[in-house]
């Protein structure tokens, strides 16, 4: 994402700190379940380095249009601050402070996108929708 800032459009960021390992992990996997509800199919999952892929439906179809949504939750011991992503230099100052986190801080990770076909997009109307919380560029 780093190496594409010029795409982003838009983005959001949020910090929460929670006390102890189950509150923590309650809270990540609830967060990780409200981002997937808002994916119409999702057709890749990698979980414990085993790659899933669906195979196509006679009901999947190809859509022009332009986006797609990248969503980043993270679930890491100590305390993280992050800037409120309202521009392109503070998106890259959140990317890199993520990035920076020692792996051994990192309890949980989730990197969800969608649409995830390589041919499909979002429409602008989709976007503003299912993730109200982003932010312009």
């Amino acid at each position: 994402m780093l190496k594409h800032l010029d795409y982003g459009i838009s983005g959001y960021s949020s910090v929460e700190v929670n006390r102890g390992a189950d509150e923590c992990e309650k809270r990540f996997n609830k967060l990780s379940i409200e981002e997937r509800l808002k994916f119409n199919k999702e057709n890749l999952v990698n979980f414990n380095n085993i790659r899933k892929q669906s195979a196509p439906s006679h009901t999947d179809y190809v859509v022009c249009n332009k986006y797609i949504v990248v969503t980043i939750v993270v679930a890491a011991s100590g305390f993280h601050e992050l800037p409120s992503v309202k521009s392109r230099e503070l998106l890259k100052i959140a990317l890199e402070k993520l990035a920076s986190i020692p792996s051994n801080d990192i309890k949980a990770a989730d990197v969800l996108w969608t649409p995830q076909k390589e041919d499909d997009s979002l429409t602008e109307k989709e976007v503003l929708k299912d993730f109200p919380l982003l932010l312009p560029l």
